[in-house]
Parts: structure tokens; sequence; C-alpha cells
């Protein structure tokens, strides 16, 4: 999956690079993007209780809700290295304020990701911000910055969109493993020249991360350096607000959010809500893009669960499909397996009660107790497994009305092998 540059929508006055320093082997390894002028910034990061050093930085940086430039390294992701870890998170960002003439520290945000608990090579590190306006200079290279920031990815993630206001939003992504987000994915930058105060972005943009990278799994596991950030730097002097009630509004919907519904939200002027339509949808596609991407996965699948009690409900019971492996085989082997989807909605304390009101959909085919074991139905929705990259499964609890909705990745032989051989 290749892009070029011109083939993307750049935000007015946004620069991006990517250059190999030396942590990895090979490939790029250092990724800059950076804007002309300082920006609007939200970010959300992970939950894990053990956090790496340029997270706890950029928590810090991020409190003003203003950012104009983001570094990242792959190969290691600076986690469990001590006091020295966190001074050289640190002094990166003074490094690279310095050399791009920034006034503070505190607009630089990092960013690593990469194997846990080595020391970082700081001199290679430092070396790099050091070096970052010779190679950054008026490049808006978008794929090398994308490329820069990979790990065990297979392809680089990026998405782009120019609204009917003029405004564009780019939004990169990594990841492929270790992958449950827990308010971010491993790793994604957004960046706009749409005009929008820090309060109304970091609210939009928690709601939006909320509802697509929040919702996807390739293995359960939450990194220790999820990070997900968006610059926005007004350079299209497009205004675009997200007030509270429009943020109510948009978390009533029901995900995946119909881009229509979007439109109808009374909080929001029209250009406001193509904005946040679109995205949401870029968001969306590189979620996507993550599960799609699953160390050794073939397919990933869609879990749609409905009829249920309330939101709460829905969701606990997607993610525990989403997350079992079994499933996660079943999916993987083209097995449409009624006895381990009915496991997986089972085991939710709080879930439904009443199998009989249970219906669950591949497509548009019923799968249920009375032709759970016929081989003609079991054929039928092998086939449409096989035949499908993204799967959809609807489960129907007959409990309520709310709706929700997560993706996942299947669970392969490759998957284990590669975990199993990652740092030795």
């Amino acid at each position: 999956m290749n892009f070029r540059s011109e083939e993307l929508h750049i935000p007015r006055d946004f620069l991006a690079t990517g250059w190999h320093i030396g942590i990895k082997t090979a490939d790029l390894d250092f990724g800059v993007l950076h804007s002309r002028r300082a920006c609007s910034a939200a970010a959300v990061f992970t939950q894990n209780n053990f956090p790496g050093h340029p997270v706890v930085i950029g928590r810090e940086h991020i409190r003003d809700g203003r950012l104009q430039t983001i570094i990242v390294n792959s190969g290691n992701s600076n986690v469990a290295t001590g006091p020295a870890g966190l001074a050289l998170a640190r002094k990166t960002c003074a490094t690279t304020a310095e050399h791009l003439g920034l006034p503070d520290p505190s607009l630089v945000l990092p960013s690593s990701t990469g194997v846990i608990g080595r020391q970082m090579p700081g001199d290679v590190l430092l070396g790099a911000c050091n070096s970052i306006s010779e190679h950054l200079k008026d490049q808006a290279d978008f794929p090398a910055f994308a490329r820069a920031i990979c790990t065990t990815d297979a392809y680089p993630k990026l998405a782009s969109r120019e609204l009917s206001s003029g405004v564009r939003i780019t939004g990169v992504a990594k990841g492929a493993g270790m992958i449950e987000p827990d308010m971010a994915t491993m790793l994604a930058y957004f960046a706009s020249d749409a005009a929008i105060d820090p309060a109304n972005l970091d609210r939009l943009f928690r709601a939006v991360m909320d509802r697509s990278i929040n919702r996807i799994s390739v293995d359960g596991d939450t990194s220790t350096s999820d990070t997900a950030v968006i610059l926005a730097n007004g350079a299209s002097d497009v205004k675009v607000s997200f007030s509270p009630a429009a943020d109510a509004e948009f978390r009533a919907l029901a995900v995946p959010i119909d881009p229509a519904e979007i439109a109808k939200i009374a909080a929001l002027d029209a250009g406001s809500a193509e904005f946040v339509g679109v995205l949401y949808e870029i968001a969306l596609e590189l979620a996507k893009l993550i599960v799609a991407d699953g160390e050794g996965a073939r397919r990933y699948f869609e879990v749609r669960v409905s009829e249920a009690r309330d939101a709460g409900q829905a969701l606990r019971i997607a993610r525990s499909i989403a997350n079992s492996p079994l499933v996660k085989t079943a999916i993987h082997g083209a097995d449409p397996n009624w006895g381990r989807l009915v496991m997986a909605i089972g085991k939710v304390p709080d879930g439904p009660g009443d199998i009989s009101r249970l219906k669950i959909f591949f497509g548009e085919q019923a799968l249920h107790s009375e032709n759970g074991s016929d081989p003609e139905v079991l054929k039928t929705l092998s086939a449409y497994i096989q035949d499908h990259r993204e799967v959809k499964m609807h489960v129907a609890l007959g409990a309520g009305d709310a709706q929700e909705c997560v993706w996942a990745s299947d669970l392969s032989r490759e998957y284990v092998h590669l975990n199993s051989e990652y740092t030795t």
C-alpha cells in the first residue's frame, strides 16, 4: 500500500518527513510532523499503568492545548528505562525546539515505539533532533513520515480528504500488534488547517477516537506507548466548532456512525458537521487499516451488537466476541462456529439471559441454535467468510434498542510465530 504526497490533501503550512537514523537496522526510523505556525492540539494516551517516557512528556506538553511539532522514532519505545530515559525524552524536545526556532520545548510532542525495556541510544536520537532542519526543509512528505513510524506493520497507513470548504485533513497511523487501545491506538497523528480552539478540538477528538480507533482489537493488549494526536493550525481560516451540546448529540449516535446522522446534529453548523464527519471517516479508515494489518492476519471482522439493554452492555459483548481467541481463530479458519459465539456472549456478566432471543448473522445469513449444525448452512457461511477480507458479523440480543460496534483481526499461526521471535 504505497502513497505519494501528491495523492494526499496536505493541510496548508504543514511539513513532514522521515529518514533512517540507525535505531532500526534498516528502513526509516525517525519522523517529524511540523506546522509553520503554532496549532490548537488535542491528544489521548494509553491508560497502561507503565506508560513510556514520551507519553509522560506528551501529557505535560498537551495541557495548554498548543503544539507545533511531533517527533517520532521507531525501533525502541523508551519504556521502563528509568530516569535516563525520561531525561532523554525531555532533551529531545528541547533540542528539536532549538533547531526549529520554537519559543518553548512544550510545543514539541515526542513519541517512541518499538521494543520495551531497552535503553534508547541517546546520541543517535539527539543527533536526529539536531539535523531536523536539514531533513525537513520545505518537504510535506507524509508517506515518508508514515513509513518512519512503522514497526511490524506490513504497510504504512494514511488517509486524507479535502472538504467542500477547502479544509484539509490528513491522518497517519501505525499498529499491527499489541492492539487493544484504551484511549488511543499505538500511534496516530492527524493534521488539519481548520481553525478550531483547543477546548472544542479536545472535545471533538476524544469523541471521535472513542468511536473509531478505540473500537479495534488485534490481540487484546494495550500498549505502553499508545498516543493519538491532532494538530489544527487554522491556515485555511475556516472556523470549526464542537460545543458540549454537539458532543452530547454525537455521542448518542450508534456506532458505526452514519455520516448522514452527523449532518443532522442540531448543535453543529453545516461546515462543522462536515468536518466532524470527515474526521470520523478518516479515523475509522485508519482503525480498519490497523486491524486489517494485524500481525499474521488473513482477514478482519466487524462485530455489531444491536438490541442491547444499553450501549455499555452492547460494547462489552462486542469486545468479548472480538477478543475471544476461539472466535478469532474460527474467523481465520472460516468456521462459523455457533457455540464459540454463544460462549463469548454468555461470559459477559451482565449479558442477556434469554438465549431464545439471540440472533447472529454473518453478512445477511442467520446462524442460530436450530441451524448451527446444518451442513448446508455452515457451508454457505464458511464460503461467505472465505470470500471476504472484511467479515460482517451482527448479533441481535433482543433485550433493548442500543447498538455498538467494534472491529478485530483474526488470529493465525503467523501471529504466534512472529511474536515468539520478536526480540531474539
